[in-house]
């Protein structure tokens, strides 16, 4: 213990000597300096570190003293580090290492700490193999590794990673510390102030990007992407220099085709996340776009392209599909308006080259920008159209293909415009096309074109060429069966079985005089084709045999329905002999259910053969993996997997191989409990059980957005079965279906659910939803409005932005939009809830009160104040009397906004005083004599029936009829009446036409003589109105007022004089029209 006492005080002793020698090195005395330097040098190495780090740690010390030991340590690590550092014990090495560590955590001096830092990014910089490798995999695969100590760290983080980054004599540290700061710029993307902090690590990273990629390197380029993709604003203080970068890269050839195209996806991503900001650099912009277009030209020759019988998938690594796919995604991004000034004049050169590649690509990159282009195109598309057309001739079969493809894609992106203007043109072009007999692929597209074009065709304009087409498709269809049997080719038959059938579909019942001449082949190859090579063509001409039958009806194939089941069953049946990626497999699922919607319930017998194949598909469960980048690489060949990038390096892929498949087999399930309702109630249960789950399915929408409209249908079908069963069946649903509300991320998918949920509570009732219900749903509302409440402020900040342009706002507007469509779900919701329940739900109503109310503020945007008010109006009609106890927070709003500018506002506020009048009981009265001149300015005014008012109008007449009918002591009704007969009939707004006119029949049936007039004298101005109303189709036939209607004729047909005098003051349309009301009821 003594000893131990004396070697401390020793330690001490030899410590405060050495305090004094910094203190005689800061000395302005030449000579005591040099002699302190000299003694300094004289120490060793491991003693040097022990001192210095002792004086850095002590507090107590001089600053002076202090901040000199910080230098000297630096300057000791940097020139004589192999010398001293690892001479020290491990021990000693540690901790030295948590030592400094320690040191910047409780270090408040900010000039110190800057020192500290400097010391621990030199140790790092030195330790290649360890604590830099360590704090590298950290940062890289953990960057949040420092939790809540990441604020005393960052200093030392980021000038370790400063300096890393400019060690010229190891560029494998340059790439990894490049790696590393962009991860953790990545892992902190939220987090403003510290990037901000850290933007001068971005110039190191551009200057990595570029070594990295001239040593055959590509990930920190992979890194830049990421950092485009999720933290653009990063890169602006230094976009321009990360723009032409990028730029240089993709344009030099002697770089791997990977490596150009990642270059090139860094513009195109920023395009995507970060328009505005890159809308501002068209410079940029105008340079990128000729760099898309020259690696659109980079194709091979291939002598047997012309004739190939099998389509290859797009090699996604070749340049030229790189160039059109980022062409499309730019024009998307950026707009129409700034891309295809530029673009335009580039592509009318292309098509003007002599060499074919240069028109090939043109005349692709026209149809890649269509989408993104599509305003500013349609203005031009008439001289677009006729160039286009003239491809259609080229002496080079693959530039005629490529106009096919561009025609196929307008006809797509600017239907049904397209279809309208150039029909004659288009539909002659695309059957000469399809005559190019010696090239098969070009045949082949321009049929692909052709459904392109008749699939969105308005069948009034495809009638006329309805024989010519037949004709055309009809001997192509010959000879190509022709050339399978004799030479085993296949693909032009393929496309234009598809020509066939959505050609048939379009037509409808103007396709039963050809029905004859194609049936008879089709079966054929149906029966025939049954090579595994010829399982498209089936698959195809099952469908086509399907959509055919569809649009000719039943009774016209009937004659064949018998042979086309018997085929379908017999291939049903080796069904557990296709293989799971076998083509014909959702053809035939797909078929089933139009087989389904022909037959109706004579399909029920089908279902113990059809289901059970149907079921296996819908149950197909996707393989999923998490991978980092050399596993995907080996993956991506593998087919049918796409990936999900998470991160550094990180991937999550899936094999979407069965997918389309599961999501058609789902479509089907609900195809069936629609058409075939309680004879599809055997199977409910097993389908219940399979789709509930899938409304977790993330990993493909359409299954989401078929499913949740399954769940009313299946209800449907249970309710045979009794109450019981039904119930269940319900509690089964009802969780999950409220957990989907709470957990669904994509709008349109959470609409559907919500939707979905509301029709479920209509087929249910009172009585639904238990209290943990609609405690869980009461959160999951609230949460949703003020959701909406919250984005509608940070859409006013993106328009502070000082990137917000034009652009910007439409897309804010396509959000808000979305953000609407969801508010209307969340009213759908109440509806059924108010009109299930009725006053007993107010109190659980009452926490999402005040949240309504901000909706029906005056300043609110009129798609609030429209849906705040239906939901208020929903209160009045289902909660009355009690819903007079909110009248405080409603009733002014309502009436104010009768007039208000928006006519969505002033229907809904209309709506609100129908019902008033009709379910309000008498505390609303003095409100329905105060909302009558207003709905009566309403009517008068003179834009009252333009297309945009005129359902605001009618209702307005419909509330003045409620008013005057339930509440007769608030109005003068003899004097309100004649002038309401002056507005009927109502014909837009059916179910308040329906209203109208029953009340009209009320009043005609009671004698009324202010409607009837003296000597019956109004009876032909109300023959005019009935048959105004039949004309318009503003009652359908099935509805109960069609016969009071038909009664009131008939009452005035047995009396001869006044019915020829009623007939006589008839338009010829107006009579057939009675005609047609007195057959029908």
């Amino acid at each position: 213990r003594v000893g131990a006492a004396a070697a401390a005080a020793a330690a001490a002793a030899a410590q405060e000597q050495f305090y004094l020698l910094l203190g005689n090195l800061l000395s302005p005395d030449n000579a005591v300096r040099k002699q302190a330097e000299e003694t300094y040098e004289n120490i060793p190495g491991q003693s040097k570190i022990t001192f210095l780090l002792q004086a850095i740690r002590n507090t107590a010390a001089a600053e002076e003293a202090r901040q000199m030991a910080a230098v000297l340590l630096r300057r000791l690590l940097s020139s004589a580090f192999e010398e001293v550092y690892p001479a020290l014990s491990p021990d000693d090495q540690t901790s030295i290492k948590s030592g400094l560590l320690l040191i910047i955590q409780l270090e408040t001096q900010s000039s110190m700490r800057k020192k500290i830092c400097d010391i621990v990014a030199e140790l790092a910089r030195n330790l290649i193999g360890t604590l830099y490798k360590l704090l590298y995999f950290y940062l890289l695969n953990f960057p949040g590794v420092f939790g809540n100590q990441q604020q005393h760290y960052l200093e030392v983080i980021k000038r370790m990673l400063v300096q890393c980054m400019q060690d010229q004599e190891h560029p494998s540290i340059k790439t990894l510390s490049a790696r590393a700061a962009a991860a953790f710029v990545l892992a902190n993307e939220h987090n403003l102030p510290l990037l901000k902090h850290f933007a001068d690590l971005l110039p190191g990273i551009l200057q990595a990007v570029n070594d990295s990629c001239y040593q055959n390197d590509d990930s920190v380029l992979k890194s830049l992407v990421e950092i485009a993709d999720s933290v653009p604003k990063y890169l602006r203080p230094q976009l321009e220099p990360t723009l032409q970068l990028s730029l240089k890269l993709c344009a030099d050839a002697s770089l791997s085709n990977m490596q150009r195209q990642l270059a090139l996806e860094v513009i195109v991503t920023l395009s995507e996340t970060a328009a505005a900001m890159l809308r501002r650099h068209t410079n940029i912009v105008a340079q990128a776009i000729p760099q898309m277009l020259a690696m659109m030209v980079d194709l091979e020759e291939d002598e047997d392209w012309a004739n190939a019988d099998e389509l290859e998938d797009d090699d996604f690594d070749s340049n030229a599909v790189a160039g059109e796919s980022a062409l499309d995604r730019m024009a998307c991004g950026l707009g129409g308006k700034l891309v295809l000034p530029m673009i335009k004049e580039h592509i009318m050169q292309m098509l003007q080259n002599p060499d074919w590649k240069y028109r090939h690509a043109g005349l692709m990159a026209l149809s890649a920008i269509g989408e993104g282009c599509h305003q500013q195109m349609e203005g031009i598309l008439n001289e677009i159209v006729n160039f286009v057309l003239l491809f259609l001739q080229d002496p080079h079969p693959r530039v005629r293909y490529a106009a096919c493809n561009a025609i196929g894609q307008m006809a797509t992106d600017f239907a049904p415009g397209f279809q309208k203007k150039f029909h004659e043109k288009v539909i002659a072009a695309l059957l000469q096309t399809m005559e190019d007999q010696g090239n098969q692929r070009v045949q082949a597209h321009a049929a692909a074109a052709l459904i392109n074009f008749t699939e969105d065709c308005p069948k009034s304009l495809l009638i006329p060429y309805l024989d010519n087409l037949v004709k055309h498709l009809h001997s192509t269809m010959v000879i190509k069966l022709q050339e399978l049997i004799q030479k085993g080719t296949k693909l032009v038959l393929e496309q234009v079985v598809t020509s066939i059938a959505s050609v048939a579909d379009t037509a409808e019942e103007k396709f039963v005089p050809y029905y004859d001449l194609f049936m008879p082949s089709l079966k054929h190859i149906v029966e025939n084709a049954v090579q595994k090579e010829l399982r498209l063509l089936r698959g195809k001409t099952i469908e086509c045999i399907s959509l055919i039958g569809l649009a000719v009806g039943k009774e016209k194939f009937m004659q064949d329905a018998s042979d086309v089941m018997q085929l379908l069953l017999k291939t049903q049946t080796d069904f557990s002999d296709l293989e799971d990626d076998d083509p014909q497999i959702s053809y035939m699922i797909s078929a089933w259910a139009r087989m389904c919607k022909i037959l109706g319930k004579e399909f029920q017998q089908y279902l113990p053969v059809v289901m059970g194949p149907l079921m296996k598909t819908a149950s197909i469960k996707p393989e999923v993996a998490l991978l980092d980048t050399q596993d995907m690489e080996n993956m991506s060949d593998d087919d049918g997997w796409e990936f999900v990038n998470l991160g550094d390096q990180q991937s999550f892929g899936i094999k979407t191989a069965g997918l389309e498949e599961k999501a058609t087999a789902c479509q089907m399930l609900v195809c069936y409990a629609k058409e075939l309702k309680e004879g599809f109630v055997e199977y409910t249960e097993q389908v219940v059980k399979l789709m509930v789950p899938l409304l977790k399915f993330y990993f493909h929408d359409d299954i989401l957005l078929t499913n949740s409209p399954s769940m009313p249908l299946l209800l449907e079908c249970a309710r045979v079965r009794g109450p019981e069963y039904l119930t269940q069946m319900w509690h089964f649903m009802c969780d999950a279906l409220i957990k989907a509300i709470g957990t669904e991320p994509d709008s349109d998918v959470l609409s559907e659910i919500m939707h979905s949920f509301a029709k479920c509570i209509d087929v249910m009732g009172d009585g639904c939803l238990n209290n943990e219900h609609f405690e869980e749903l009461g959160g999951i509302l609230k949460g949703k409005l003020e959701e909406h409440f919250k984005n509608q402020e940070l859409r006013q900040v993106k328009r502070q932005d000082e990137d917000y342009d034009e652009q910007v706002e439409e897309s804010l507007q396509d959000e808000d939009d979305n953000d609407v469509y969801v508010l209307t779900k969340v009213s759908d919701v109440l509806h059924s809830i108010f009109s299930s329940y009725k006053e007993k739900v107010l109190p659980w109503f009452e926490r999402l009160l005040p949240l309504i109310v901000n909706l029906i503020c005056p300043h609110r945007p009129w798609p609030d104040r429209q849906w705040g008010l239906c939901i208020f109006d929903d209160i009045v009609e289902h909660c009355s009397p009690s819903s007079f106890k909110y009248a405080e927070y409603f009733l002014r709003p309502m009436l104010q906004s009768i007039c208000d500018n928006s006519p969505e506002v002033r229907q809904a506020a209309a709506y609100g005083v129908g019902v008033m009048a009709q379910f309000g009981g008498d505390s609303y009265r003095p409100f329905c004599t105060e909302a009558l001149p207003l709905l009566v300015r309403v009517i008068q005014s003179p834009d009252a029936k333009t297309k945009e008012n005129v359902n605001a109008t009618e209702n307005c007449i419909s509330a003045v009829g409620k008013i005057m009918k339930f509440k007769p002591d608030c109005v003068n009704v003899e004097e309100v009446l004649p002038h309401w007969l002056s507005w009927l009939p109502l014909h837009e707004d059916k179910e308040e036409a329906v209203y109208t006119f029953n009340y009209l029949c009320d009043l005609i049936e009671s004698n009324n003589p202010v409607v009837l007039g003296p000597n019956n004298s109004n009876l032909p101005r109300i023959f005019g109105i009935i048959a105004d109303g039949e004309i318009h189709e503003a009652i359908k036939h099935e509805d109960p007022c069609i016969k009071r209607l038909a009664n009131v004729v008939r009452q005035v047909q047995t009396s001869g004089q006044l019915w020829t005098e009623c007939i006589s003051q008839l338009n010829a349309d107006q009579q057939a029209a009675i005609q047609e009301l007195l057959n029908s009821a």
